[in-house]
């Protein structure tokens, strides 16, 4: 079935055959017109954005702040949205996950205190904010996260290595 599909007739067209002589319908200049900017050699005359000298739009409006390329985001759970879960119950991002409350592909989660904490769940997340925290522990919780990853600079590099030998380090 799938291999006799084919467009309805009259719906496509051929390709338009540019440069080949008067015969063809686009004459000698290949429907590009006489003189100019656009006429000359193929591929794209100008740059994106520009617009014949006048002040381009990408630089006529204003500029303010910056990407922030090692920003990490998050995906939001709020405290409320735990009630599905059972009391005692252990939370983590595949639990999370299975109840559909984020996305897999999505990044770290973030705990955030909107909502009433249910009681006795443990959980395990990237972030919390202190009111998340504080409502779950409240309510005889407990959460956990990773400790943030120890940043090292010159200094410490230096001080992990160990001494050559026959140098003593004060």
């Amino acid at each position: 079935m799938l291999d006799r599909l084919q467009p309805h007739p009259g719906a496509t067209r051929p390709p338009k055959r540019v440069g080949r002589g008067p015969g063809s319908g686009l004459h000698k200049t290949a429907g590009r017109g006489v003189k100019g900017q656009g006429k000359r050699s193929p591929g794209r005359e100008v740059p994106f954005g520009f617009e014949g000298g006048q002040m381009p739009l990408a630089r006529r409006l204003p500029k303010r702040g910056f990407f922030n390329r090692n920003r990490t985001t998050y995906q939001v759970v709020n405290v409320g949205a735990l009630a599905i879960f059972a009391e005692g119950s252990n939370v983590d991002f595949a639990a999370l996950a299975a109840k559909g409350l984020i996305n897999r592909k999505g990044g770290d989660v973030k705990l955030l205190g909107e909502g009433e904490a249910p009681k006795g769940l443990t959980v395990v997340v990237k972030a919390a904010s202190t009111g998340a925290r504080q409502k779950i522990e409240a309510s005889g919780g407990k959460v956990e996260t990773p400790p943030p990853p120890k940043k090292r600079g010159k200094l410490s590099r230096k001080a992990d290595r160990p001494a050559a030998e026959g140098t003593e380090s004060a």
